[in-house]
């Protein structure tokens, strides 16, 4: 059943308006992309636990980054980005543990970056007797699917495949799927994909199996700086808020929060992120929306036409056969 489209842009919890009753919390992940090293533990944390097929194995360019992106064989995938020193930069970063770190050691020679996310990285100054890159810096990001509050790929499944889990969770269960492929063109994200040997689809399931079993999911439990936490969505969005605001004094200005509003386009995510540059950059749309937002309107158009092409229709036979 298509979402009462008056409703589509306010909070919502996904889990009761699906119909269950006594839902635990909506759980979903937290990714700080500040503290992420680019380790990629995630990423074979989650193809050894979901048992999702080798992908990426050959290197893109000259980058790091050898997924590319979220695929039907690639549910978590860490972006590589390099760009200068944004203007502006502060300081005093955090290091890739969130703790702070020495100001005078951290201040950047001549203008050089912060190295917020760089995997072993020291900022200038430290001392560590190897010559240290100050042009740039690497931005580092996991990304997932955002198991989205207002799921369009829910509202286009013709089968069934996709459901809501009690945690608020979407799930894709690939023995209905069809591999019609009306999910993946209704994605704001383009997360959801097709295996080519079969042409289901497959997506992240926030490791809905070990949910249920009380346990954390694969990618977050390897995760070694906490860059990906799971948890409650409301306790996460707080830490978050607290996150940035750490940021911002340690001289970080361009942290920011995605999809963690409620009342953006798709009602908020499942899985949010803190930024340290614009979405796009990550490759993120900057403005999300629920691509199926004027169904109920389509369908209303199109009925009200149906019946009065039929009218016509009774119209010019009565008339004619007078």
């Amino acid at each position: 059943m298509l979402p009462d489209p008056n409703s589509l842009y306010g909070p919502l919890d996904p889990a009761p308006d699906a119909g269950y009753e006594n839902a635990p919390p909506r759980m979903g992940f937290f990714t700080d992309t500040s503290v992420c090293i680019g380790c990629k533990a995630c990423e074979v944390a989650c193809k050894e636990w979901n048992g999702v097929p080798e992908s990426g194995l050959d290197l893109l360019g000259m980058s790091y980054d050898n997924t590319g992106a979220l695929t039907a064989n690639s549910w978590r995938h860490v972006a590589f980005i390099e760009q200068p020193r944004p203007a502006g930069h502060g300081a005093a970063p955090a290091d890739v543990l969130g703790a702070p770190v020495d100001a005078d050691a951290a201040r950047p020679v001549d203008g050089g970056p912060q190295f917020l996310g760089m995997p072993g990285a020291q900022p200038p100054g430290r001392g560590t007797g190897v010559e240290e890159r100050t042009d740039f810096r690497w931005l580092m990001m996991s990304d997932v699917c955002k198991h989205c509050t207002h799921a369009a790929c829910l509202d286009v499944c013709p089968t069934g495949s996709l459901f809501r889990t009690e945690f608020g969770t979407v799930v894709v269960q690939e023995d209905i799927c069809n591999g019609c492929g009306y999910c993946i063109s209704a994605c704001p994200y383009g997360v959801i994909d097709q295996r080519k040997d079969d042409g289901r689809a497959w997506k992240c399931t926030l490791c809905y199996d070990r949910l249920g079993a009380g346990m954390t999911p694969a990618c977050a439990q390897a995760c070694p700086t906490e860059s990906i936490q799971y948890g409650p969505l409301d306790e996460l969005r707080e830490r978050a808020a607290a996150r940035v605001a750490t940021l911002h004094e340690r001289g970080v200005p361009e942290a920011r929060l995605y999809g963690h509003d409620p009342n953006d386009g798709v009602g908020g995510d499942g899985a949010f992120f803190l930024l340290l540059d614009e979405p796009e950059v990550y490759g993120l749309p900057p403005d999300p929306v629920v691509t199926t937002r004027d169904l109920p309107k389509m369908w209303k158009r199109a009925g009200l036409a149906a019946l009065a092409m039929a009218a016509a229709t009774v119209a010019a036979f009565v008339g004619g056969s007078s």
